[in-house]
């Protein structure tokens, strides 16, 4: 089989390698589609500091099981499943407090471990999720970038009457943005970003109002148009960023981070707690597999609108990069295998 392989940072292959035997409690799965994250172009250059090397990255792959290890059921063997990347001990207390994403001895498929890359995966048959026929495989591969959004509003538990800011128009804010319309009926959620044609993605997933912050300064809009947004997310992941979401955000707000920057933050704590402000992080999903398959079924969200391009795997180095240097067409690229 053929597999996208990182042997260190800024080489990338496709090797051939022996097709995987799912050891006892696993399932193998022909892959159909792969999405590209920020996460993989990460690993490909050496900014990800828990990657090791050499790795098959790829940790949002959906496609048809086609062998199963000792102790699971030969009945799986067919069935569609999207892939949950977060693999857990089940013991810890992180675990034993329902944040498997955050284990102890937490294990991401494409980061940790192979990952979806490739024509075949071996994956913990618990992790295979059964994705209905009422939803097309464009829609599946996408199930796991949804889970981050999941995971961030599951936390904050948005309301209609939320005033919601949403910081960077990029996969991460729009997913959130969409989660926020279709699932919370948010009735009005603001997306700033610097980047026109992504502020017009945002508007055709449902933003109420868009701002170019490198055209106009973020506070004196709000301040003008007397916002004090109740709900901040935090997308674009800039250390500049939280200090004037805290300044922003109207009292007893709520403000989710969602980046991994290295970069201190200089915040104010009189600012926090003279608001008695709510700071939340999210990582990765808390098992939202299912909760974001029943918005699929429902059809709360609307993936297509953030798939921009796809590729066949064997051209993934023009993929990769035309994700990390076309931010104003780019939003979700996916890979096509067999």
């Amino acid at each position: 089989m053929k597999s996208v392989v990182i042997e260190q940072p800024n080489q990338l292959i496709l090797a051939e390698r022996a097709l995987p035997e799912p050891a006892a409690g696993e399932v193998r799965v022909n892959i159909k589609l792969a999405g590209i994250c920020g996460s993989d172009s990460h690993i490909y250059r050496g900014h990800n500091p828990f990657a090791r090397y050499p790795r098959v990255i790829g940790h949002e792959f959906f496609g048809l099981i086609d062998a199963v290890g000792e102790g699971i059921s030969p009945s799986r063997i067919g069935e569609r499943v999207a892939v949950d990347p977060v693999i857990s001990c089940g013991h810890c207390y992180p675990c034993s407090v329902g944040k498997p994403n955050v284990c102890t001895e937490l294990v991401v498929l494409g980061v940790h471990r192979d990952g979806g890359f490739s024509e075949y995966a071996t994956v913990p048959a618990r992790n295979a999720w059964v994705i209905p026929d009422t939803i097309s495989d464009e829609d599946a591969v996408m199930v796991e970038p949804f889970t981050i959004a999941a995971n961030v509003t599951g936390q904050v538990q948005p309301g209609e009457n939320d005033v919601a800011l949403i910081y960077g128009a990029g996969p991460m804010g729009l997913t959130t943005l969409q989660v926020l319309k279709g699932v919370y009926n948010v009735k009005q959620v603001i997306v700033v970003d610097r980047i026109d044609e992504r502020l017009a993605m945002a508007q055709r997933s449902g933003a109420d109002r868009v701002i170019n912050n490198s055209q106009q300064a973020l506070p004196e809009v709000l301040t003008q148009a007397g916002i004090k947004p109740t709900l901040i997310i935090d997308a674009a992941c800039h250390p500049s960023i939280l200090q004037e979401a805290i300044t922003l955000a109207s009292p007893a707000a709520r403000i989710v981070i969602m980046g991994f920057s290295s970069e201190p933050s200089t915040i104010v704590q009189q600012g926090i707690t003279g608001k008695e402000l709510s700071i939340f992080s999210s990582r990765l999903n808390a098992n939202k597999f299912p909760v974001v398959i029943d918005w699929l079924a429902r059809r709360l969200i609307d993936p297509g609108k953030l798939v921009t391009h796809k590729f066949a795997y064997h051209h993934v180095t023009d993929a990769i990069e035309l994700f990390e240097k076309d931010q104003r067409r780019c939003c979700k690229v996916l890979l096509t295998f067999n």
